[in-house]
């Protein structure tokens, strides 16, 4: 059997742990996304949503961002909630071809939102910044994609824009009568768990604690990220430790 020196033993937990935390940071990055709240809304209705815009740059700046708003369904009333430290403009465009919104024909609408820094007040690393906006009426369709541009302050510009399903650098994206991408259906779900009137009881706490931990990926992989850290501990307390005198 081959017994490993203290050396070899502590080399070996550092890049266990090293590893474990590298698993947990490339999911955690990955849902670190420019991105829109709430995500859905109803035709015909005037929708507030929040704008959430992280900066991801540890050496960098976001000191720009702009919100572009669909041409072929656009909103007629486009305000934005003033945020301090930014300023925001609304630019209008004339539209491709003529709209009918309603019993109007709109031939020109607000095409997108820019919001730049004021001096010292770019986003920073760990930062986030939270854009309010009101638009609508919501068009009666199945989804908007609302793509956005990050920029930073060395020129870079990260063009949240994708739409197809696992992209890099997603689009946020306003669902009105399509499903969410990844909602389940609560009524088969609920038929299906619930359908016996005497498990009801039994099963509510355990749904309710998966539902808990399914729903929060960020809170999931900071409490696996603690474990991790616990178990180097006492992986290095273990190697480092004195033998007992006799």
């Amino acid at each position: 059997m081959t017994i490993l020196t203290r050396a070899a033993f502590t080399k070996s937990a550092l890049a266990l742990a090293a590893g474990a935390t590298l698993a947990i940071a490339a999911p955690l990055a990955a849902i670190a996304h420019v991105s829109i709240e709430p995500g859905q809304a109803e035709a015909g209705s005037y929708a507030l949503i929040t704008v959430k815009v992280p900066n991801e740059s540890e050496t960098e700046k976001t000191n720009r961002v702009e919100l572009k708003l669909p041409t072929d369904t656009p909103f007629t009333s486009v305000r934005f909630v003033p945020v301090p430290g930014w300023d925001a403009e609304l630019v209008r465009s004339d539209l491709p071809e003529p709209v009918m919104v309603g019993e109007s024909e709109i031939t020109e609408a607000v095409t997108s939102i820019i919001w730049t820094a004021q001096a010292g007040s770019e986003l920073g690393d760990g930062a986030l910044l939270l854009l309010p906006v009101s638009l609508g009426p919501i068009p009666d369709v199945g989804s908007v994609v609302l793509t956005a541009d990050q920029t930073y302050t060395d020129g870079s510009v990260v063009s949240w824009s994708g739409t197809e399903e696992g992209a890099e650098k997603p689009a946020p994206v306003l669902y009105i009568n399509d499903e969410p991408v990844g909602h389940h259906d609560a009524a088969a779900t609920d038929e299906n768990t619930h359908g016996d009137d005497d498990s009801h009881d039994d099963n509510a706490a355990s749904d309710n604690a998966v539902a808990a931990n399914s729903s929060d990926p960020v809170a999931r992989g900071l409490g696996i990220a603690g474990l991790v850290a616990g178990l180097a501990a006492v992986v290095l307390a273990f190697a480092f430790r004195r033998p007992s005198s006799k």
